[in-house]
């Protein structure tokens, strides 16, 4: 994973809306539509919220579907990044898809939190928001 990019949304005062978003992550606004309107018609049973973190003193989007988080994401300088959280059982199904290897290397290599490993896009084009929708089908159906 590359290195830690300072999040842009750490003032706790202010509370992300979808225009203060859209100004930070620009022309990259269209990728973030592409997800949320996969998400809204794919998944009508999932919801998201902003909520403010002391721990990484940061606003963070969560992403839930049945009580059940499919997704983490935080706003950067002109883009944004997807953490997905899976377990072990996630490895078979995320080797034998055709995400990138690079997606698939990290999440072998990524460093484990009790039985979950991590797997982060930053999203830089459609390519990134085409592997975040396949992240998603995967999340989803564990």
């Amino acid at each position: 994973m590359e290195e830690k990019e300072k999040p842009v949304l750490s003032d706790k005062s202010v509370i992300p809306t979808d225009d203060y978003i859209f100004s930070i992550i620009g022309e990259r606004k269209v990728h973030w539509l592409t997800i949320m309107k996969y998400l809204a018609e794919n998944y009508p049973d999932a919801a998201g919220s902003w909520n403010y973190y002391n721990d990484g003193k940061q606003w963070l989007f969560k992403l839930v579907r049945k009580k059940k988080t499919v997704f983490w994401s935080s706003i950067l300088s002109d883009t944004f990044r997807i953490t997905f959280y899976l377990g072990n059982k996630a490895e078979t199904i995320i080797e034998s898809s055709d995400l990138p290897q690079s997606i698939k290397e990290e999440f072998k290599a990524a460093k484990r939190y009790g039985s979950i490993r991590p797997v982060t896009i930053k999203i830089m084009d459609k390519t990134d928001v085409d592997n975040i929708l396949k992240m998603i089908d995967i999340k989803t159906k564990l």
